[in-house]
């Protein structure tokens, strides 16, 4: 007679495979979506803490960090902050026992060009207004009230739903 063997068949394993697949793939995006928009997050809250920084240093001095243009290497690049970036006179590494204003100004989570943060002065107004710049990955509703244009050097896009550039200005 006939024995029956228990078990599963190669189609039916393969199936089960597939789904699995498809399923990880699902995840694995909602996952990237998920870290995308913590990012953006972050550097919504880094410039908002940056500008805060900026206004104590602007009580101390009646002016910004005067810069030329809207670059990352105004705003201070990772490492030793060149002197004259933003970072360099809010960490207070400027010598001669200058104020510290932020103990560590933040970078970019990515902190990889294009996601650097950016930083511009007004120059006819002896740095008495700045800009500061953030590229998001994904469009934000921070955007819908952030500063569009080109700001004191700074391109901040244009209000659109697909803006992704976020600056702030006091």
């Amino acid at each position: 007679m006939f024995s029956k063997r228990k078990g599963f068949t190669l189609i039916e394993l393969l199936v089960v495979i597939a789904i699995i697949g498809i399923l990880a793939t699902i995840v694995l995006v909602s996952l990237n979506s998920a870290r995308q928009k913590a990012r953006d997050t972050r550097r919504i809250s880094d410039l908002r803490q940056v500008a805060l920084g900026a206004e104590m240093y602007y009580d101390d001095n009646r002016s910004y960090p005067s810069v030329t243009g809207c670059t990352a290497a105004n705003y201070g690049l990772k490492g030793t902050p060149v002197v004259g970036s933003l970072r360099y006179a809010l960490e207070g590494t400027a010598g001669g026992g200058a104020q510290v204003y932020m103990t560590a100004v933040p970078l970019d989570p990515i902190d990889a060009t294009p996601n650097v943060y950016m930083y511009g002065t007004d120059a006819t107004t002896a740095a008495q207004r700045y800009a500061l710049r953030a590229i998001l990955e994904k469009h934000n509703t921070a955007n819908d009230t952030d500063v569009d244009g080109t700001v004191y050097g700074c391109a901040c896009g244009i209000q659109s739903v697909t803006e992704v550039e976020y600056c702030i200005q006091p």
